[in-house]
């Protein structure tokens, strides 16, 4: 069963490190991906841009809106993902406890839904 690992932390996070200590964390989880490969968990990750470059798209009444930045106004934001293969809820949300930013942020652990292929 595969389960995206939504990666979330401050905005400050990043932008506090010395480049010493980004270089040793973006390490730790290079790190941490090699060993979730190795036990067969891995599918894919990859790590985010800032939210000041994001573009929220909305569609309404067949009008396109595009907002500078995310809709949502949250303490932590999105600054990544890793899509892994687990058993089930229990053990991704173990594996999800061993991801380097769990120590500072928080990592959201949602199942993927298949979508049925309907005729």
């Amino acid at each position: 069963m595969q389960f995206l690992c939504l990666v979330y932390n401050e905005p400050h996070f990043v932008a506090d490190m010395s480049e010493a200590e980004l270089r040793a964390f973006d390490r730790e989880n290079l790190a941490h991906d090699r060993q979730l490969r190795d036990g067969g968990h891995y599918i894919s990750s990859n790590a985010l841009q800032p939210v000041e470059r994001a573009v929220t798209v909305r569609m309404r009444n067949n009008t396109m809106s595009a907002t500078d930045g995310p809709f949502a106004e949250t303490k932590e934001h999105l600054a990544g993902f890793v899509l892994i293969e687990a058993r089930d809820m229990e053990e991704a949300t173990q594996l999800a406890s061993g991801f380097p930013h769990a120590r500072f942020g928080s990592i959201e652990v949602r199942p993927i839904y298949n979508v049925p292929e309907w005729e």
